[in-house]
């Protein structure tokens, strides 16, 4: 078992860490809030003073944070120069790719950008899949680890590799979200119940995950956050977030990604009329009040 240094203990790294404490790694940890400590502690893990803390012993050192100024600040502020010669580090952070190649360049040893999809409930149950970027021999001494955390990890190249592969991912996620939520609206229109369309679609060619994992309409998928008044699993804010890193890197590389962009400016209309905090799913509400 390892010893494992976490910072960043939010609604994702908090589950994350506690699925490390249960697969009998030593998990210590620090995040900015006071609730996230504790909670880290009653899974079984120990608090360091500061981000730099974490890093005393650790054999691998594990971020998850809210943005690039983040993780830029937290590995160049301290925390890399603080860890062991042969520790091996890990940025589950969603940022820009430009950003993780940066900071992969700046410090001195291996550093793995290892976004995760699967949101809230992923973490909580172990099944997050990991994009990884970085050294073959870094990722393969941290998959066990990871393999603690999720259910299916895929390196995807080079240092940013991961961070791209989330960039697309979630580009395509949310056009798919979109899509669905307009089949079913749809549906309702013509008098077709939503087990009806469920049950076609799910089988047939309209087949995706937002449509058979994550249904917007409560019912057909019972896990799924409609059937919990949308209480995010993966919030519209952070949808909105990574639409907006997609395409940032759309427009550095000369990509053309017409539905992203309308992705994108949908879920900036559904953050800016209350959605940030519900589940990105629930854009079905607002496309619903426009028809």
């Amino acid at each position: 078992m390892a010893r494992i240094g976490f910072v960043g203990l939010g609604n994702m790294g908090l589950p994350m860490a506690a699925n490390l404490c249960r697969a009998g790694h030593a998990v210590v940890g620090f995040d900015l809030s006071e609730a996230a400590m504790t909670g880290l502690e009653a899974a079984g893990g120990r608090r360091a003073v500061d981000a730099a803390g974490v890093a005393a012993g650790a054999e691998m050192v594990i971020t998850m944070l809210p943005a690039s100024r983040h993780v830029r600040e937290v590995w160049l502020g301290g925390l890399a120069a603080a860890a062991r010669a042969d520790a091996i580090f890990i940025d589950c952070s969603t940022i820009d790719v430009a950003a993780a190649r940066e900071v992969a360049a700046a410090v001195n040893q291996p550093l793995l950008d290892a976004p995760v999809s699967g949101g809230v409930m992923g973490a909580e149950n172990a099944t997050l899949t990991f994009m990884v970027g970085g050294e073959d021999s870094a990722v393969e001494a941290a998959r066990p680890v990871l393999e603690a955390m999720g259910r299916s990890i895929v390196h995807c190249g080079a240092a940013g590799a991961g961070q791209a592969a989330k960039a697309c991912n979630n580009m395509l996620l949310a056009i798919s979200m979109i899509g669905t939520c307009e089949a079913f609206l749809l549906a309702e229109k013509l008098g077709l119940s939503h087990q009806g369309l469920f049950d076609v679609a799910s089988k047939s060619s309209g087949q995706c995950w937002a449509m058979t994992s994550y249904c917007p309409v409560p019912g057909p998928v019972p896990a799924s956050p409609a059937n919990r008044d949308y209480k995010p699993g993966f919030a519209g804010a952070l949808m909105l977030k990574d639409l907006g890193l997609a395409q940032a890197a759309a427009a550095s590389t000369g990509a053309s990604t017409p539905l992203g962009a309308r992705a994108l400016e949908l879920y900036e209309a559904f953050c800016a009329e209350g959605g940030a905090g519900t589940d990105f799913s629930g854009i079905i509400q607002m496309l619903r009040g426009q028809g």
